[in-house]
Order: structure tokens, then C-alpha cells, then sequence
């Protein structure tokens, strides 16, 4: 399926008006349609599992061949939630692109059912400074997609890997990866019942979140972690009615709400604003909306001649639920 099945073409009359004619309309009626270029929408939410319309980022898509792709997306001047950084789109915008990439491609030409659970392992995202200023209108990056470690089953998949580049204006503006399994929703409701039964989990009451200057925010609404009495330890904060964070239920935090909290982190370790130039995150089980997360942060031994890292850790149990070394700016 082609970027085409998702832009409209609307034929107008002279007088602006649609271009469908009367039943038993002439012939020559229908010549003086006049047929205005494609335009450009997005591709359906549910193919990236969003409930939100304004948060889907792509808007087509074609295939190259059996294992390579191009993906459209527009980035907004202006976002809700994916802020601008210094003047830049949000390196978490295009790694939320990223991930709406994987799970379009995975529905639309791998045959993954709608209603099938994703678990992503990792994802990383290199990004170019320079290519992400934010411009007068709304970028628009085409993202060359090439999957492998494709594992079949049947007519569909069980999981693969991407690699990402992704161009604004001919630019390479980052460079990604991810990895995830899809599972159908019988098997991820034995794999979960142990954990949660047969409803989702009540999410722990919502702790008192950092000022929302030490973490790079304007809204308290925004900060993902709340203070503890130990430098650079802070408890994951999960609010379930964030709109953009939790668009949609789920019985499990977010992989994105991990890299917030891992991009916060940093900002609060350093002591100011961060721009991440590199983002490397390692997913290993699930994180639990019922359980406390303690998320901490050290900056890696590097070199002079090179940017600092600052690797973040989340344990849930004194059991780690996740990685992510940022590299800043």
C-alpha cells in the first residue's frame, strides 16, 4: 500500500463547490471539473496506536522493495507536550516518529492484525542539531525505513528490526533504530495475567512532582519525576490522564513516558537545559503502573574531546526495567 491511499484528491467546480454532478448530469457537465494536486492527511491512528488524531506524526508511506521503505511525517512548530529545545524540534519527536514508523510498517506491510500488543527492546535516536531548527512553517522529513531480523509467522510477523535515516530538506537530520515483538491478544493476556489479572492495575497516587524549571518544562503537568532525600534519585511520577503521555489506557507505563523521565533526569543531573544530541535506550521488562520506579542518574567517564553521557537506570523491585545513555549538546 502506497503513501496515495492516504492523500485526497478533491475535485472542485469553478465556483469552489465539490465536483460531483446531479444524477443524469451531461457529459460535458463533468469536463469542467477541475482537479486540484493531491493533499496531504494523516495516515489512520490506529495504524500507530494513537486515539489522538493530532498526535499522529506521518502522513504516508511507500515501499522500495521486500525489506525498505520511505515514511512522510510533519513535525508541528509548535507542540503540546514534544516542546521545543533551544530552538529545536524535540529529539523525543523523532523518536516518537520512530516508533510510529515501525508499528505503521509493521500493520500496513508486514499483515500485523490491528488490536496485536507491541513490545519494544530498544530504541536509539542520533540526531544532527543543525537540521532540526524549527523553520517558518512545519517540517516535513522523509524517513528512508530498511527492516530486518524480520521473524515470520504465518502470513505475518512475530517482530523485526529498523534502521532509520531521516532527511528534512535533503539534510540527514538523525539517524535511529528500534526493535519490538508484536504478540495477538490472547497470547499477551496469559503472558500479563500473572502480573495483573484480568484487569489493569490502579496506578500508584500521583507524588508531588520536581519544579518544572529543573527538568526543562513550563507545567508541572509535564515533570515525570518526583523528589527523594538521595542526589540524583527520583521516583518515575505516571499520570494516567496526561493527554499525550497516556493517549490511550494501557496496563503498563509507556516506553516513551521512560524516555521523559531519562531526558528529565539528565536536565536535573547537569543542572540545565539539555539538548540530546544521542539517545540510547534498552527496554527489559515491563514497568508497572503499580509498582514505584526509581529512576537515577550518573554522567559516564568520556572524553574531553567528546560530549558528556549521562546514563539513567529505572528498577522496579531492585529489578531494572530500563537503560538509556543521552548524549548532550
Amino acid at each position: 500500500m502506497s503513501a496515495s491511499t492516504f492523500q485526497i484528491e478533491r475535485a472542485l467546480d469553478a465556483t469552489g463547490h465539490t465536483g460531483r454532478t446531479a444524477y443524469g448530469a451531461t457529459a460535458a457537465a463533468a469536463t469542467a471539473v477541475l482537479h486540484q494536486p493531491s493533499l496531504t492527511t494523516t495516515v489512520p491512528k490506529e495504524y500507530v496506536h494513537r486515539a489522538s488524531v493530532a498526535e499522529v506524526m506521518l502522513t504516508g508511506w511507500r515501499r522500495l522493495d521486500a525489506t525498505r521503505f520511505t515514511v512522510s511525517a510533519q513535525w508541528p512548530r509548535l507542540h503540546g507536550f514534544f516542546a521545543t529545545v533551544e530552538g529545536h524540534h524535540d529529539p523525543l519527536l523523532v523518536a516518537e516518529t520512530i516508533r510510529q514508523a515501525g508499528l505503521l510498517l509493521a500493520h500496513t506491510e508486514f499483515a500485523v492484525p490491528l488490536g496485536h500488543q507491541f513490545l519494544m527492546w530498544d530504541l536509539s535516536v542520533d540526531t544532527r542539531p543543525e537540521h532540526l531548527l524549527i523553520a517558518g512553517t512545519p517540517a516535513a522529513p522523509e524517513i528512508e525505513v530498511t527492516c530486518s531480523d524480520i521473524k515470520r509467522r504465518g502470513t505475518s510477523i512475530s517482530g523485526l528490526h529498523l534502521d532509520v535515516v531521516i532527511r528534512r530538506d535533503g539534510h540527514i537530520a538523525a539517524t535511529g533504530a528500534a526493535t519490538f515483538n508484536c504478540t495477538s491478544p490472547a497470547v499477551y493476556r496469559r503472558l500479563r495475567a500473572a502480573r495483573i489479572g484480568q484487569a489493569a492495575p490502579a496506578p500508584l497516587p500521583l507524588t508531588s512532582p520536581l519544579a518544572p524549571q529543573d527538568v526543562g518544562r513550563l507545567s508541572p503537568t509535564d515533570v515525570v519525576l518526583s523528589p527523594t532525600t538521595e542526589p540524583d534519585h527520583w521516583q518515575l511520577r505516571a499520570d494516567t490522564r496526561h493527554p499525550v503521555l497516556f493517549d490511550h489506557p494501557v496496563d503498563h507505563i509507556p516506553g516513551m513516558v521512560l524516555l521523559e523521565a531519562a531526558r528529565q533526569a539528565t536536565t536535573a543531573h547537569l543542572g540545565r537545559p539539555c539538548l540530546p544530541a544521542g539517545i540510547t535506550s534498552h527496554f527489559t521488562r515491563y514497568a508497572e503502573l503499580d509498582t514505584p520506579c526509581l529512576i537515577t542518574a550518573r554522567t559516564l567517564p568520556h572524553h574531553p574531546a567528546h560530549p558528556p553521557q549521562v546514563l539513567i537506570t529505572g528498577h522496579q523491585d531492585n529489578t531494572q526495567v530500563f537503560t538509556t545513555t543521552i548524549t548532550t549538546t
